[in-house]
Parts: C-alpha cells; sequence; structure tokens
C-alpha cells in the first residue's frame, strides 16, 4: 500500500479515521457502517475510478444515508452512481453543444456541433474524474493524494466550496468551514473552471456593479465592503478604489477620500490602509457588528444577506452569484435558517441544465429575484 501524498499544492495534513468519525457525528443523516478496504476496492473497480485519500477514510469511518443528496456506495442503484459520477463531464458536454464553450487546453474546435463533441467528450476522458460526496459537490478522485478542495459543480459554473473534505462538511452542515477558501485549485483541468473559466467563485470578491446615487448609498457600500472584510471575504483593490471614487463624485468628504478615488495600478497595495482611513473618518469602524453570538458574526452576515438581497433586486449583481453568496455566507454560515431555504432552492433549481434545454432558466432567474423581494419586505432579520 503506497503512502497517501498531498497534492503539490497542497500542505494540509492528511484526514484520520479519528477526524472522520467527529465529522460523521455532525452531520444530519443517518451513519451506516464505513465501507471496508475491499468494498472501497469494489466501488473503484466497477465504476473506474479511485477516491482520494480523504475521501477513502470518510467513507471507511462511516456511510452517510438517509438523503437523496448522499451516494451510497453499498447498496444504491449502479445506474444513478454511473451517472452522478459522469455529471461533472455531461455538463461540461451540454455548455460545449449548447453555450459555445470549449476549453483551452483542448485542440481547435471542429466548425460542427457534432464534430466538437467527439473533440471535447475524448479530451475530457483523459481529465481526472470528480467523485460525488454529497448533491453536486465533488472531490477529485486522485488514489493516494489527499487535500483537494470541494467543488460545486453544475455544467462549466464549477466553484470552490471548501478547503478540502473536512472543511467542506464543517461549512455545508454546521457554517464553520475554519479559516475561510482560499480558492487554491489542484487539478489543472478543472482548476480552469475555478480560476479562470466562467463559473461564479462565491470566495471572489462580490461581483457586484457600482450602484450608489444618492451620499448616504455610497456611505452604505463602504460600511457593506467592511462588513465583508469582516466575514473574511476581501474586496479587490479595484473595488475600494471604485467605491472612494464613487463617493468622492457625490460630494462625501473625508480627508483620505480623494487619495483613495486617485490611486493608480501600481499604487493597489495602498488601497487597504487608505480604505482603513476612510472608514475611520466617517465613523464607521466603531459601528461595526461585534462577533459576540455562537454563529461566526452572525450579525454581519444578515446585514450582508440583506444588502446582497438589494443588489440582486436593483440589477447590480446577476441573480445566481447573489444565490450563490447568500448560500455559501448566509444560509450555511447561519445554520440554514428556515428564512433563506427558498431562495435557498430558486438558486440550486436555476442551475439545473435541462432549464437550458427548457427555455427556463430566465424564469428561474426571476424565482431569485421574487424570493430576495419576498426577503426584504419582511422583518429583519427574517423570523424562521
Amino acid at each position: 500500500m503506497t503512502t497517501p501524498r498531498p497534492p503539490a499544492s497542497s500542505s494540509r495534513p492528511p484526514l484520520t479515521p479519528e477526524d472522520a468519525r467527529v465529522l460523521l457525528r455532525m452531520l444530519p443523516a443517518e451513519i451506516a457502517p464505513g465501507l471496508s478496504a475491499s468494498e472501497l476496492d469494489a466501488v473503484e473497480e466497477r465504476f473506474g475510478f479511485g477516491f482520494s485519500a480523504d475521501h477513502r477514510v470518510f467513507l471507511g469511518a462511516g456511510l452517510p444515508l438517509g438523503s437523496p443528496g448522499w451516494p451510497d456506495w453499498r447498496h444504491g442503484d449502479p445506474d444513478d452512481l454511473a451517472e452522478r459520477l459522469a455529471r461533472p463531464v455531461e455538463g461540461v458536454l451540454f455548455d460545449v453543444e449548447h453555450n459555445g464553450f470549449w476549453h483551452p487546453s483542448w485542440s481547435p474546435r471542429p466548425s460542427g456541433i457534432s464534430e466538437a463533441l467527439k473533440v471535447a467528450r475524448a479530451e475530457s476522458a483523459s481529465a481526472p474524474p470528480l467523485v460525488p460526496v454529497y448533491s453536486h459537490r465533488y472531490l477529485p478522485g486522485t488514489p493516494g493524494e489527499w487535500g483537494h478542495p470541494v467543488l460545486s459543480v453544475v455544467q462549466t459554473d464549477i466553484i470552490v466550496y471548501g478547503n478540502d473534505l473536512a472543511a467542506y462538511l464543517r461549512h455545508e452542515f454546521t457554517g464553520r468551514a475554519g479559516g475561510g477558501v482560499s480558492g487554491l485549485m489542484t487539478v489543472d483541468f478543472w482548476g480552469y473552471f475555478v480560476n479562470g473559466g466562467p463559473g461564479i467563485d462565491v470566495t471572489a470578491p462580490t461581483p457586484y456593479a457600482p450602484y450608489a446615487v444618492t451620499p448616504q448609498e455610497a456611505v452604505e457600500c463602504f460600511r457593506m465592503l467592511a462588513l465583508e472584510r469582516l466575514i473574511g471575504r476581501r474586496p479587490s483593490p479595484e473595488q475600494l478604489i471604485e467605491a472612494g471614487l464613487t463617493a468622492l463624485l457625490l460630494d462625501v468628504e473625508t480627508e483620505s477620500l480623494p487619495l483613495l478615488a486617485g490611486l493608480t495600478r501600481s499604487e493597489h497595495e495602498r488601497a487597504d490602509g487608505l480604505f482603513e482611513r476612510v472608514l475611520g473618518e466617517l465613523g464607521l469602524v466603531d459601528a461595526l457588528p461585534s462577533d459576540d453570538t455562537d454563529l461566526p458574526w452572525e450579525a454581519a452576515r444578515w446585514e450582508l444577506v440583506r444588502w446582497w438581497s438589494r443588489l440582486i433586486v436593483n440589477g447590480s449583481l446577476a441573480p445566481g452569484a447573489g444565490g450563490d453568496l447568500i448560500t455559501y455566507e448566509g444560509w450555511g454560515a447561519l445554520s440554514q435558517p428556515r428564512a433563506l431555504r427558498p431562495l435557498v432552492d430558486a438558486t440550486d433549481a436555476s442551475y439545473d441544465w435541462e432549464a437550458d434545454r427548457a427555455g427556463t432558466r430566465e424564469r428561474l432567474a426571476t424565482a431569485i429575484v421574487a424570493e430576495a423581494e419576498r426577503l426584504l419586505a419582511g422583518p429583519w432579520p427574517p423570523r424562521d
């Protein structure tokens, strides 16, 4: 038996059986006895892939069941398991056929759809397989390796959803990911989608369009960016400078605001420090909420959920991106409050690639907007 090894870009320690048992105890699932080494080997041989080392340790400690989201590697329908294993590549091929996608590592795209699909399928065959962990969350199947990030996979919309298996499970099921998400990607083919492809990365700076038209809205934007930093998100220097420029044009006055607004590209490293100074001059630092409950930055997260909802409604944030943010940083981190579940469900529904075939994706995006409007119309924070 070979010694498990980390991917070249990972320095995290391997998952131990005791670590896995701790993770299993916190899951809202029936936990069946773990798969034996021979059972794991049989699954790998039957379906033609290999579990990563941490995934194998996790399943050896216990097999989560009781929800359609958990793959039943012991008694599950073989056709269903095969379909779930094929889904990531099939999603990529769907976007090749319907949305013009072409991976930059592939040979030139043929002009005809059928030939393009043949080439794409052949090229995808060499990609490391993605193995379902829960629902549409996947781990790269690289035998002997540990520490890969868990990916949320819907067609070519692929994002990092946890630094590793343990961090993912804590975040998805308790709201405590531990240390945030670095976005580190360890498998080149799938890393393209995370690092340079069309997917939405919930760990990246919030992709909203500037919206302030009054001084009050400009100051609100500063407060919201400050709240994002409190919970571990990092606005980009461009966003901080843009917020400063917008506030300056709307006649917000502080000593440091012109300095922030006037930074050039070569001066981006100064943006954080000047942003802090502007916050202090606006009197926002002492008004930021404290982290004084059992949930991490609970008050700050609820304020951000309201802000992201407003951005969705006013068109400054795409519904899918906003829904992803609220799912990841709100619903997940706030222990899955029932009030946010309809919006989370609407977001998940919008990623069904059958919606493209049926021509209903726009309607599903509209459903996210409607749920955001419903939240904003009620008391805040919304009652469960």
